[in-house]
């Protein structure tokens, strides 16, 4: 086959070109609709030319409860909390994209553009806490959108929620990867201290170009490693993520990530192997294409080596970490190189004991 024909099937295969500033480079239909739309070249250039603008739109979310809770056997928490739907990052390999349909919108471009924020969600807590049958138990923040994405500078919501953890002396873990935690230092420092908080940074890539492309909008990877360092300087243990490992593009720097951690004061790390469930198979296959054309075809072969032949494997057990020789060294390696730089040798239990309902207005006050 001709390059020239190969060009040409490629331009027709591609429906838009990637938009500056963002991660997808299509907003598919949602699954739930009835209908289905195709953008066609229209011969006139139209194609070729520079994609507008998005702009990001911040919508309130009415829902009247905020707990969610897990049951899920491979991941460390039974309760979760998510501020916002949608997360202006706009991390191509978002495993939580395909969430975006069940509100009728894109897993694309929609999900990092069109943001809803839970205002009430600290009210919506104090409810759910106050509770006769309310079980202590740790609260994940960032387990599906990124708590402290842009949006948070304007809305204060994670930060709401962290003060009554702080006045309950609630546990809660948080994962993120912006720097915008730095601001909640002062009451992260006041749960650290009585053993109540754990923070999780996640640092994809070393690589600042590699970064730009993956997650549009989220902090800069070595300015990661320095909220790493502040977090950890504050007495709040912190965790490093390598996550996700995609195969070819980042696997080669996971020893030289883990290095960079240990040294900005991280005490332990994880990593999850690339997810691609649902929609997100083939948003990421196009900006593989987009981005990486010449890697691309080696990039998913890999996948799949790690998931049995498929895109993805959604078995408990196995769609963190994989299957196969190559999933299997993976481990291997993660393993040696958090023995080699102390990564992992002990972790510190929160405290459920701590743990008192906040008060109803007008309620009976404490004799001590």
């Amino acid at each position: 086959m001709s390059t020239s024909t190969e060009s040409k099937r490629e331009s027709k295969r591609r429906t838009s070109r990637p938009r500056k500033g963002r991660g997808a480079g299509s907003n598919p239909d949602c699954r739930y609709q009835s209908t289905r739309t195709e953008s066609v070249d229209d011969g006139w250039g139209s194609a070729d030319l520079e994609p507008a603008p998005l702009t990001t739109t911040v919508a309130v979310d009415a829902s009247r409860s905020i707990i969610t809770r897990n049951q899920s056997p491979d991941v460390p928490f039974e309760q979760s909390i998510n501020a916002y739907r949608g997360c202006e990052h706009g991390c191509i390999y978002c495993f939580a994209r395909p969430t975006h349909a069940y509100l009728g919108l894109s897993p694309g471009l929609d999900f990092e553009s069109r943001l809803l924020v839970k205002p009430e969600a600290a009210a919506l807590l104090r409810e759910a806490l106050a509770k006769p049958g309310y079980r202590c138990r740790p609260i994940a923040m960032g387990t599906n959108t990124d708590p402290y994405q842009p949006i948070e500078r304007d809305w204060g919501v994670t930060r709401s929620i962290l003060e009554v953890m702080a006045e309950c002396r609630h546990p809660v873990s948080l994962v993120t990867k912006s720097s915008l935690i730095e601001r909640d230092l002062e009451v992260l420092t006041d749960l650290a201290r009585q053993h109540l908080v754990e923070v999780a940074v996640s640092v994809t890539t070393l690589d600042r170009e590699l970064a730009r492309r993956l997650e549009p909008r989220a902090a800069a990877p070595q300015r990661r490693l320095e909220t790493v360092r502040r977090l950890s300087e504050a007495g709040v243990p912190t965790t490093v993520l390598v996550a996700p490992i995609i195969p070819v593009l980042n696997d080669p720097e996971m020893e030289a990530i883990l290095a960079a951690s240990a040294e900005a004061g991280a005490s332990s790390a994880g990593y999850v192997l690339l997810r691609l469930p649902m929609e997100v198979r083939g948003l990421f296959e196009q900006w593989l294409h987009d981005h990486y054309p010449l890697k691309a075809a080696h990039v998913m072969s890999a996948v799949r080596d790690s998931r049995g032949g498929r895109d993805y494997d959604a078995r408990f057990g196995s769609r963190m970490k994989g299957e196969g020789t190559c999933a299997q060294l993976l481990t291997q390696r993660f393993r040696l190189a958090c023995r080699r730089l102390g990564l992992n040798r002990r972790h510190a239990e929160l405290d459920l004991g701590a743990f008192r309902p906040p008060r109803k207005a007008g309620g009976q006050l404490d004799l001590f």
